[in-house]
């Protein structure tokens, strides 16, 4: 065992280090080169490869960046409803995670790490009572989890550049991982679980770009008599060259000596349908992410509907679960298991706001309905409050079903009473 050193204190604890050759942890470097993945096609796909795809790229990028952007705040109950509360908390989560890094840029990165490495995480500082004053992200790559016989997990972090790993209690540590794997402890990388669609993705961007380095060519193969080995090298190479000096000049004919034929090897771009098969590895990007392919640029198959339809689907079927998931992390680490009064919410309006039109009747059924109030309206669009604009309305016309019915049969008048006396005529 190596010395345990005191660094901080947190709730469960004390934070400690250790040196990193104790307890069978490796380095940040050898368990950030163990995330690579070699391909059927022969590329090596790790996540800085991988983010050269551009499909790869624009999802990552999408739904990172929509996440970090997303309203975050802190809510309090009260009379049966809420309200937002600020404080350092609230400043953590929606200005600046640390003195270094704003609060969009440590969201950012958090999904970023969980999009590409499979794992977002990042060490709460508390003060002496306990309270968070600093959230900093922690690199996926570089952390190793580890489960003791209890079943409590502790954080085991080597930071790059050192050879120290400190060891932080699961308490102060947000854990967002893509997916779990059975043992609990490690998790499963979207870019090295799927290397197979990612390598041809980079595999076919690679070929396309070769092809058309060499004026659209795909490889040749030149057959005729030749006596030696050597012979067809120098052939082969002088082919190579006339080839070269074609596509420079721009000339479309090539001269080869009479009895030799020069034949395409395998097959050119428009036969192995090229355009066909990268559209193909977007839709297989969009099938990992959980995204349709029009949010990835992608509008040859997209169907007709509008942008307040494409959010809310964006909404309910992607980003709903990073929500969840997120909130309930954050509501645990932050605030704590057995505090019931205030919790942690993402504001997903914003994106479910439609289009004017469809805002602005909303608004107004809200209002006239006692849902919202109009200063309450007002905020959704950032406009300010008016005197007078804190008190719910409600439609003068409406009434209850019941004094509905009531009134109609008060209303109706009484038939008279003919008797078998009289004048009928009267």
């Amino acid at each position: 065992m190596g010395i345990l050193t005191r660094i901080g204190l947190g709730p469960r604890g004390e934070t400690r280090s250790v040196d990193n050759h104790t307890e069978g942890s490796t380095g940040w470097f050898d368990r950030l080169m163990s995330g690579s993945s070699l391909s059927t096609s022969g590329v090596n796909v790790n996540v800085d490869s991988a983010m050269t795809v551009p499909a790869v790229f624009a999802a990552v990028t999408f739904l990172a960046g929509t996440m970090a952007a997303l309203p975050l705040h802190v809510y309090k109950k009260k009379n049966g409803g809420s309200e937002r509360v600020s404080g350092t908390l609230t400043d953590l989560l929606g200005k600046a995670a640390n003195d270094e890094t704003t609060a969009f840029d440590f969201r950012n990165y958090m999904f970023v790490q969980i999009l590409t490495e499979g794992r977002g995480l990042a060490y709460i500082e508390r003060n002496a009572a306990g309270n968070p004053v600093n959230l900093f992200p922690l690199s996926a790559a570089a952390t190793a989890v580890k489960i003791d016989i209890n079943l409590h997990k502790t954080y085991h972090y080597t930071p790059p550049g050192t050879r120290r790993t400190v060891v932080y209690e699961a308490a102060d540590v947000i854990d967002v991982p893509f997916l779990l794997k059975a043992d609990q402890r490690t998790h499963v990388s979207p870019v090295k679980k799927n290397a197979e669609a990612i390598g041809l993705s980079i595999s076919a961007m690679q070929y396309g770009a070769k092809v058309f380095n060499n004026g659209g060519m795909p490889p040749l193969i030149m057959q005729g008599a030749f006596k030696t080995v050597e012979t067809a090298d120098r052939a082969s190479a002088d082919l190579t060259k006339a080839a070269a000096k074609a596509y420079k000049e721009g000339r479309q004919a090539l001269a080869i000596p009479m009895g030799y034929e020069v034949k395409p090897l395998g097959f050119n771009p428009s036969e192995m349908q090229l355009v066909e098969l990268q559209r193909w590895c977007v839709e297989q990007v969009a099938r990992i992410y959980s995204l349709p392919p029009t949010f990835l640029q992608d509008l040859s198959s997209g169907v007709k509907s509008s942008g307040e339809q494409e959010d809310l689907r964006l909404v309910k079927h992607t980003l709903g679960r990073w929500i969840r998931q997120v909130e309930q992390e954050l509501n645990l680490k932050l605030i704590g298991r057995g505090r019931k009064a205030n919790y942690i919410k993402f504001n997903v309006d914003g994106l479910l706001r439609g289009d004017y039109k469809t805002r602005s009747e909303g608004n107004a059924k809200s209002i006239s309905t006692g849902q919202l109030t109009p200063n309450e309206a007002r905020a959704l669009d950032d406009r300010p409050g008016l005197p007078g604009g804190d008190e719910l309305y409600i439609q003068g016309a409406n009434m209850p079903l019941k004094n509905q019915k009531d009134a109609k049969v008060g209303s109706e008048t009484p038939k008279e009473d003919k008797g078998t006396g009289g004048d009928p005529n009267e």
